[in-house]
């Protein structure tokens, strides 16, 4: 029994008896890619047979999902019920969260974007230009040998400010 069909719809690609076989295999073989090669017909690097089969394998993983979607659903219930201690719970546990997760059935994040303004379009005045004069000033090295003792005398940006203001 085949979990694909012959022909995928994104490239029209058709599969062999071969390739067929491998992907059955996949399923019988718990998805021992090894396994699948071998009893398929394959002998020696089974990896290229995965890398021909990318999107068939990735499409399997997903039936794969879906078909334990209900368990994993069954499972956080019975988790929720239990009066009883049950072994590994937050494995069982994350392990069924992750599978819905992955199948699309998880919590939903909705967002209320409706408002209540009834104004239009409130338009802004036009931006002023500002014009900053600055000041040209030159600095004279008078025999110091550091810069250390330049950059000490220099006059700090604030007090700039303060002597434009008193004059």
């Amino acid at each position: 029994m085949s979990y694909l069909p012959q022909t995928t719809d994104k490239k029209n690609k058709v599969l062999t008896e071969k390739q067929q076989s491998f992907l059955d295999n996949l399923i019988q073989t718990g998805g021992d890619p090894k396994k699948a090669a071998e009893l398929a017909g394959y002998s020696g690097n089974y990896h290229q047979v995965i890398k021909s089969l990318r999107q068939e394998v990735i499409e399997l993983a997903s039936d794969v999902l879906a078909r334990s979607a209900p368990q994993a659903a069954f499972k956080l219930v019975d988790i929720m019920n239990s009066d009883h201690p049950i072994p590994q719970v937050s494995n069982k546990l994350t392990a069924a969260q992750t599978i819905l997760d992955r199948v699309g059935v998880s919590k939903s994040d909705k967002l209320d974007v409706t408002h209540t303004s009834s104004g239009g379009i409130f338009i802004l005045p036009e931006k002023e230009t500002i014009d900053i004069q600055a000041e040209e000033v030159e600095y004279v090295n008078e025999g110091r040998d550091s810069e250390e003792e330049i950059e000490s005398e220099q006059p700090y940006v604030g007090e700039a400010f303060e002597r434009e203001e008193e004059e």
